[in-house]
């Protein structure tokens, strides 16, 4: 039994056997290396969230290793639990003794993929060594709970101790792991050739982490981001899309489409099948999509107003093309944030009848307790970061992929090690990891404006937080919003978002959807596993309101456009030429998509 974070510990309703990353088209994972073969499973935990830019930006190592009062507070910890310290310490003693003699029933959890191989159960050294890893692990887990520290320092010590159990997993050792060594009998060795300069390579840039993708597994344009449209509006922060209808009448309200600031926007607009964009389109909507600008040195300035203003023109552009006065927003993750800004904004200057309804998706506004991201956030790292990103202009999107697999070494880390080196093969084509790869940068002032919302969490105080110089009370947000969330999110974790409904003054419906941070958004109705749960009224309390949910088959993609189809206006001919019969800029997926 391995290390785990307090949060995956927290009670939490038990994840349906069939979550929304089990069922993958072969349009979305080819055959080919795949750690376990289960690369949609890794795909729940490579994902994005602003909440810890502050590692991105001085490094994830720093948190291998626990802050000094964090660690003195642990020792004083367990200094005052000696008696349950010295019974776990005893415990341990006696199953090592159990493990030599070869009468130990420690067995790896059913779901730990790492020990699969028949060698480690049969081999009787292998066996013995694998035991006395899951039994230390399982210590190590004990005294952190016995140590019985606050909050934040127990995510930060439970940090620790899981990247160094996972770090010393004997599955990792090319001298004990029967895989590296079977596959170097079928090669010849080849293996370790070929891993060696797959180490090199991973190793000579950032992020300095094993592949998760190879980088030519898909061509944006021609695999992912091929929903049909045209780039119809740019400017020096974002391009927007506008897709081709594909309806017989379309929705006269149009949507808007507000990605997240980290990565590309098409992890809204992936293979076909698996595409949000394919699916509203289908729906009867006139979407339109913005796509951020990779910004450099030059845009450093580019802050929370910037981007809440790029909102505004984008809705503008909508508003002018359809010729509809109203628009619906759709936001994800940081781009949740800012959008939730913008409405603060419009409702303060007497103009949020200019949008419909809201949707956001996997967002926290609410940042108090957000899980082990949030416990490693506080002022003086913050600052620290700020002034790292402020020096170069940008925050590299490539160290912020190192710290995101870094939250979760076992899937992230250590199972493509043993694919990529030490068995030598590439790991599997996925879309979902091909999006996680394809980083960019963020601009330092906007870098520092999220960090002072997270430190200070000032969306939930009235007046503390501004948008375009205007104070942002969330509670005078009237429109209708849609929350949605994902039950095994780590980086926003599920109650997190919840928080939202008691932050916006408006109705709004939570939805809380199946699997991680990104797979439950990719989560397309062509999964007959999937599930969704909802429930009403929006109790203050998210146990509370988890208690009543029911479940309903099928994905929450089916709700939201049809809750959507009531904020939408009436049905009205698609227009016979986009972009309102005026000049467009270019074919989606336009060109800032493809800046590096």
């Amino acid at each position: 039994m391995s290390a785990a974070p307090r949060q995956d510990r927290d009670r939490r309703p038990e994840q349906p056997a069939g979550s929304a990353a089990e069922a993958v088209p072969a349009s979305a994972s080819a055959a080919g290396g795949a750690p376990d073969g289960e690369p949609e499973r890794v795909a729940e935990a490579a994902t994005g969230l602003d909440m810890i830019l502050t590692d991105a930006a001085l490094g994830p190592v720093r948190r291998l290793l626990p802050p000094v009062g964090t660690g003195l507070r642990f020792v004083a910890g367990l200094a005052r639990h000696r008696d349950s310290v010295l019974s776990h310490t005893g415990e341990l003693v006696g199953e090592i003794g159990r493990i030599g003699l070869g009468r130990s029933e420690v067995a790896p959890a059913p779901k730990d993929k790492r020990y699969t191989d028949p060698a480690w159960s049969g081999n009787p050294l292998l066996k013995r060594v694998m035991q006395a890893h899951l039994a230390a692990a399982r210590t190590a887990t004990q005294l952190v709970d016995d140590a019985g520290l606050p909050w934040a320092d127990d995510e930060r010590i439970r940090f620790s101790v899981t990247n160094i159990v996972e770090a010393l997993a004997p599955s990792n050792s090319p001298l004990l792991n029967p895989l590296g060594w079977k596959t170097a009998i079928d090669t010849g060795g080849r293996n370790v050739v070929v891993g060696t300069k797959q180490l090199v390579r991973d190793l000579s840039s950032k992020p300095r982490v094993p592949a998760m993708v190879e980088p030519d597994a898909f061509e944006v344009g021609k695999d992912v981001a091929v929903t049909p449209g045209v780039v119809v509006f740019r400017t020096p922060v974002f391009e927007l899309i506008q897709y081709q209808p594909t309806t017989p009448t379309v929705h006269a309200v149009p949507l808007v489409m507000v990605p997240p600031t980290i990565n590309k926007y098409y992890i809204a607009d992936l293979a076909p099948g698996r595409s949000i964009v394919e699916h509203v389109v289908g729906g009867g909507q006139q979407v339109f999509m913005m796509s951020w600008r990779n910004p450099d040195a030059r845009h450093a300035d580019w802050g929370l107003d910037t981007y809440g203003q790029a909102i505004l023109d984008a809705m503008a552009a909508a508003e002018r093309i359809t010729g509809s006065s109203q628009t619906n927003l759709m936001s994800f993750c940081s781009g949740g944030i800012i959008t939730a800004m913008v409405l603060g904004h419009l409702a303060a200057i007497g103009e949020q009848d200019r949008v419909s309804s809201a949707c956001f998706a996997v967002t926290v506004l609410d940042q108090a307790r957000s899980g082990t991201t949030g416990a490693f956030l506080d002022e003086k790292s913050a600052e620290a970061a700020t002034r790292a990103s402020a020096k170069k202009g940008y925050l590299d999107g490539a160290t912020l992929a190192e710290v995101f697999a870094w939250l979760r070494p076992n899937d992230l880390i250590w199972n493509y090690w043993v694919n990529n080196y030490l068995q030598g093969k590439p790991p599997a084509a996925f879309d979902i990891l091909y999006w996680n790869a394809d980083t960019t940068r963020m601009a330092a002032a906007l870098h520092r404006g999220f960090l002072d919302l997270a430190v200070h969490n000032s969306l939930t105080r009235p007046g503390a937080a501004t948008m375009l110089g205007t104070p942002i009370d969330l509670s005078a947000v009237t429109v209708d919003s849609y929350i949605l969330a994902g039950i095994a999110d780590h980086l926003c974790p599920w109650q997190s978002c919840y928080a939202s409904t008691q932050l916006l003054g408006g109705d709004t419906r939570f939805v809380l959807s199946t699997s991680g941070h990104i797979a439950s958004l990719v989560n397309p109705p062509t999964n007959p596993k999937s599930t969704w749960r909802t429930a009403t009224p929006n109790t203050p309390d998210p146990e509370e309101w988890l208690a009543s949910a029911h479940t309903e088959k099928g994905s929450w993609w089916t709700d939201y456009s049809n809750w959507l189809e009531t904020r939408s206006g009436k049905e009205i001919d698609p227009p016979s030429e986009l972009n309102g019969g005026e000049p467009v800029l270019g074919a989606a997926p336009g060109s800032y998509i493809f800046d590096k």
